[in-house]
């Protein structure tokens, strides 16, 4: 479960004020918005990559406001989907679990576990130069996805994919949230992605944020 509580974002001349939104737990939450409307910063400030100047951030009722970013134990797709250069795509996912703990023969396992899921077990020892846009982004959603986390966070995970690629990653993201039962909150501009894939859709325009 995530919940904005009245929460207030200053950056140079940009301002949010009063943002609220709940998803509940395992649902998918989609928020909508233009360019420039926020939908990235709301997204960076539950991440803990932006300071919020008020309000509440709630994961799973625990306040999670000021906890650095890796204490909020959540997963973050942003629109880039950058990978490490230098690392396969099997150390690539298993990299998170790995630096929260966990034993390099489960971390691995878990690298393998969601590579089937995501249809890129054949990648497995390749490392990013010549991946596809496609590929590269289920990667990035695996590294994501690899520690368990409650809620996970996609930001824009589409716009790079072209027909054929987007509908592949609709279908690969809808059959994971139901087998692993995470929560998601999904930016877009597309009010056609957030009417297939949301549960809970929002829209933000003018620093007003509200369900549609």
């Amino acid at each position: 479960m995530i919940s904005l509580q009245n929460i207030s974002i200053k950056l140079g001349q940009f301002t949010l004020e009063n943002v609220s939104l709940e998803i509940p737990e395992s649902k998918y939450g989609v928020l909508m918005g233009s360019s420039g409307s926020g939908k990235t910063t709301i997204v960076e400030s539950i991440c803990g990559l932006k300071k919020i100047k008020s309000g509440k951030i709630i994961l799973d009722g625990i306040d999670v406001t000021n906890f650095r970013p890796g204490d909020r134990h959540l997963g973050y797709v942003p629109q880039e989907g950058v990978l490490f250069s230098t690392m396969t795509v099997k150390e690539q996912i298993a990299f998170g679990p790995i630096v929260r703990g966990w034993k390099k023969p489960a971390a691995f396992e878990r690298a393998e576990e969601l590579a089937d899921s995501l249809e890129i077990e054949h990648l497995l020892s390749r490392k990013p130069a010549g991946l596809s846009g496609g590929e590269s982004q289920r990667v990035a959603l695996a590294r994501a996805l690899a520690s368990k986390p409650n809620l996970v966070c996609l930001d824009e995970p589409l716009s790079s994919l072209d027909e054929d690629n987007r509908e592949k990653a609709c279908s690969l993201i809808k059959k994971l949230h139901q087998q692993e039962n995470f929560t998601v909150l999904h930016i877009t501009h597309s009010a056609s992605e957030a009417k297939l894939m949301g549960d809970h859709v929002f829209r933000i325009s003018e620093g007003k944020l509200k369900r549609v």
